[in-house]
């Protein structure tokens, strides 16, 4: 170009600019009216985030206008007050995608804008041309440094967040009950504030070494490893809060420890169904764990004696891990669960013998026990669901009267029976007898979903 050209492409530049920074309101609330129709997140918020919204677009716009007036490089002070703005959006829970989404659009209209304003002058087209690396540059910069402090700002509330769930915890396993400000704020947003009487659960989870995906294929299991999976399960547990409360889940040294808030009216057994489901979906991943979980405890005081349950029904669980949830089992169930040998010395050495014979043969005399006492002891109900012939279940009766010396219509002859049942089922053949390995409930009990074993399939 010749020096006039030149002269007048700059002329042109400086009319651009000028005519942008004079309509500089306009065009801030088209930006921001433009990020509201296409971005749903943005569009989903309040008048109050839409004017932060239209006020950040135009103190972006005088930085940039600035920076192209001095036709100077850009400087991190250009766009000093992008951090507090970054940190409302991710307080907002705008998506950083979002977020950024917004910077694409505001440079869209920016440069929308310079097009229409070059006119039709060769002058005022080389003008435009002349500032479109320079603002492409402006705004790339701009919607890194925002994208830097977003992320920022999300790590120090995540971890934050982690410190404040785990005092937290800390606070309800040592049985205080005297929270204020943020612990209080923490407590109340999990549904475990002082005050509440909404019934609770314990869990408590443990990673299993020596994971493997469905298949065969091995799963690296090393202390990285380990640590990485421990935090994808605690996330997971946090998930299954119900009535819109959010799982207070914390990762402990070598457990993760969860207290699920029920809700008024709330079903334990369909929190364990989640739990059940969490623990099969992490399966996919290749992270085992035993989770044992507490009765139901009404308000935090008992958080305490809660997790003391939690932590004792793991011992329950096979080596392979599963869920034990005492809300699933019954008062006998868990007595013979806990029963030492001593309680099973003082079984009649006939009910033992009948008892492993037939466990060796499928189970068919255990099961015609088990069904005539859930039948209330009447021999027609108890055929019924067994689904054989009355003289067949007569037969099998007699056979155990003869075998173990108990009439199985006597109360107490039963009951010997019962508990023997209930006694044997812990013990499994094949491995180490000090070990308790919880077989199972009975048919008709949901623990037998718990446990993942039936005496059916004996």
């Amino acid at each position: 170009m010749t020096l006039t050209d030149a002269e007048a492409v700059r002329a042109e530049r400086v009319r651009i600019l000028s005519e942008l920074l004079n309509d500089l309101d306009a065009l801030a609330d088209t930006a921001a009216g433009t990020m509201r129709a296409e971005i749903p997140a943005y569009a989903a918020q309040d008048e109050v985030f839409h004017a932060d919204v239209r006020d950040q677009v135009a103190k972006h716009y005088r930085s940039k206008l600035a920076v192209l007036f001095e036709d100077r490089t850009v400087t991190l002070n250009d766009f000093a007050f992008t951090r507090r703005a970054a940190m409302r959006r991710a307080r907002a829970g705008v998506a950083l995608a979002d977020y950024i989404n917004a910077f694409h659009v505001g440079r869209q209209v920016l440069w929308e804008s310079v097009v229409k304003r070059a006119g039709g002058s060769s002058a005022g087209h080389e003008a435009a041309l002349s500032l479109a690396g320079p603002l492409m540059h402006c705004c790339d910069f701009a919607s890194t440094h925002a994208a830097n402090a977003y992320m920022e700002f999300q790590q120090y509330a995540a971890a934050e967040a982690v410190r404040e769930s785990r005092d937290l915890l800390e606070t309800l396993l040592a049985g205080n009950t005297t929270m204020r400000g943020r612990q209080l704020a923490a407590a109340q947003a999990h549904g475990l504030g002082p005050d509440s009487r909404t019934p609770l659960l314990v869990l408590i989870a443990i990673l299993l070494p020596g994971t493997a995906r469905p298949g065969g294929e091995s799963v690296p299991t090393g202390p990285g490893r380990g640590a990485d999976a421990r935090h994808a399960a605690c996330a997971a547990i946090a998930r299954t809060g119900a009535n819109g409360t959010r799982t207070l889940s914390v990762v402990r040294q070598s457990e993760i420890v969860a207290i699920p808030a029920l809700g008024p009216g709330a079903d334990p057994e369909e929190m364990c169904d989640r739990l059940q489901a969490v623990r099969e979906n992490l399966l996919g991943e290749g992270i085992v764990l035993a989770m044992g979980v507490s009765t139901v405890i009404a308000g935090i005081a008992q958080i305490p004696q809660a997790y003391e349950e939690a932590r004792t029904v793991l011992e329950f669980l096979p080596e392979e891990g599963g869920v034990a949830a005492l809300p699933r089992i019954t008062p006998f169930q868990y007595l013979a669960l806990k029963a030492d040998d001593t309680a099973r010395h003082l079984v009649d050495p006939r009910i033992t013998a009948l008892l492993a014979e037939d466990r060796a043969c499928g189970g068919v005399l255990t099961a015609t026990i088990r069904a005539f006492a859930a039948a209330d002891l009447n021999l027609r109900a108890c055929a019924e669901r067994l689904q054989i012939h009355p003289n067949t279940a007569q037969y099998r009766l007699r056979r155990i009267r003869e075998r173990t010396g108990r009439n199985l219509r006597r109360i107490n002859d039963l009951v010997d029976l019962l508990v023997a049942i209930a006694l044997h089922d812990t013990l499994s053949p094949g491995t180490n007898p000090e070990r308790k390995r919880l077989a199972t409930a009975t048919n008709e009990s949901r623990g037998s979903q718990t446990y993942g074993h039936s005496h059916e399939s004996r």
